[in-house]
């Protein structure tokens, strides 16, 4: 018998939206799009063409969507992090299953009315935590869980973000600000936490974190420089120059948004000339941590630290695990597995892998699980919204030791 086609409708259409159509595209059979939610027209009217859409499924506001009552089987959030809440709850309220771009919301509280809604309405809620979804975190997942190594003691796992994407992402970008978006770690880092809790068998019983927003700020602006980096005196010496990044290398561009008959290098200047992405660094709205470390403490003792660096080349996740026959440790690249006793080393290469469109994979895959578990009512998906929330109430906490510079307990009841 033939699987019923799947209808979803896409709540915001940029770079994130995007990777997940490319499902769509691929399996047609499958699933298929019915509408499109998205105030820019550029971007509104390329998903309705690729998607032949008519213009009644169309809308610029996810209000005007749910008041039209559209007939479909789940929605895809991929809004701007403030837009998550109101629409998700929207969502669940009409019935929608929802997949939805992490973070959940901007707070606990609001996190928590999401999972108590789909409770409620009995929905799948799920996540986009992808890296339980990737090939290189699965195994190691595999490996820990297979108790070859026996049990977990610590783990130290580090966030290299790479100074290109802190940039544009967190300094210039649209994450760059917490009332808009969130805080540093919960923004870009619950995938990270939300990995390390998947790995463990019990909860967090007590986080502290230390960090703060020490650079990118005007007192350590060069003497010379100025708002935009193209009238900049010292711009060509400078590693945060937006020129060198946009103009020179055309990297961190796939949210430029080119009309139709334009091109992109006219896209790049106007952006340099006018643009939030042409600013010197030092001169941004922007308020979150640059650097960050958090610890963790987990109810069967085990042992977690987390550094989230910015002030670096590379662009990856270091974990290093510690177990009591043995150790797991890898960049993304490569995976070692050392055995205490017996001298079983090796090495898994996963070099192959690195730079392979749609986080190799990952997000093609938990758009797979998203629709099996909306045909099996959620049977065995594991990364549903009772899932995701753990790892944001780490970092929230975190976030509160951080700011009030304490040890927080964390009471799961």
């Amino acid at each position: 018998m033939n699987e019923r086609q799947i209808s979803v409708v896409v709540i915001g259409a940029g770079n994130r939206a995007n990777k997940y159509l490319e499902y769509v595209i691929q399996n047609r059979q499958k699933v298929k799009l019915v509408g499109v939610v998205e105030p820019v027209d550029l971007r509104r009217e390329r998903v309705a063409e690729e998607f032949n859409l008519a213009p009644s499924n169309c809308f610029t506001c996810y209000e005007q969507f749910f008041a039209a009552k559209i007939q479909a089987d789940a929605v895809f959030i991929c809004t701007p992090e403030d837009k998550h809440f109101e629409p998700c709850m929207m969502a669940i309220d009409a019935g929608y299953n929802v997949l939805l771009e992490k973070p959940i919301a901007q707070s606990l509280d609001e996190c928590e009315q999401i999972r108590q809604a789909a409770n409620r309405r009995g929905v799948v809620v799920a996540v986009c935590h992808i890296l339980r979804y990737h090939p290189y975190f699965q195994k190691i997942k595999q490996i820990v869980d297979s108790g070859s190594l026996g049990q977990i003691i610590s783990i130290n796992h580090t966030a290299e973000i790479n100074l290109d994407r802190m940039m544009h992402s967190y300094v210039r970008g649209i994450f760059s600000n917490e009332q808009s978006s969130n805080p540093l770690l919960v923004a870009k880092c619950c995938h990270d936490i939300d990995f390390l809790l998947w790995l463990c068998s019990s909860r967090c019983k007590r986080v502290s974190s230390f960090g703060s927003l020490n650079w990118f700020k005007e007192k350590n602006a060069p003497l010379g420089s100025s708002a935009r980096c193209v009238a900049c005196k010292v711009e060509s010496n400078c590693p945060y120059s937006a020129v060198d990044l946009y103009r020179n290398r055309k990297e961190w561009i796939a949210n430029f948004n080119v009309p139709s008959g334009g091109c992109l290098e006219d896209v790049i200047e106007q952006e340099l000339l006018s643009g939030r992405y042409g600013r010197c660094v030092f001169r941004c709205e922007n308020d979150v941590v640059d650097h960050q470390v958090v610890n963790l403490e987990m109810e069967d003792g085990v042992t977690m630290s987390i550094a989230v660096n910015a002030f670096t080349r590379d662009d990856c996740r270091r974990t290093h695990i510690k177990l009591t026959n043995g150790e797991i440790d890898g960049d993304e690249r490569s995976l070692r597995v050392r055995h205490f006793r017996n001298g079983e080393d090796y090495v898994l290469d996963y070099s192959h892998l690195e730079g392979q469109p749609f986080h190799a994979g990952a997000d093609l895959n938990i758009v797979d699980a998203f629709l099996q578990a909306i045909s099996s009512r959620g049977e065995g998906f594991c990364s549903d919204i009772a899932d995701a929330i753990e790892s944001h109430v780490v970092c929230f906490n975190a976030e509160r030791s951080r700011r009030e510079g304490v040890t927080v307990d964390i009471n799961w009841d």
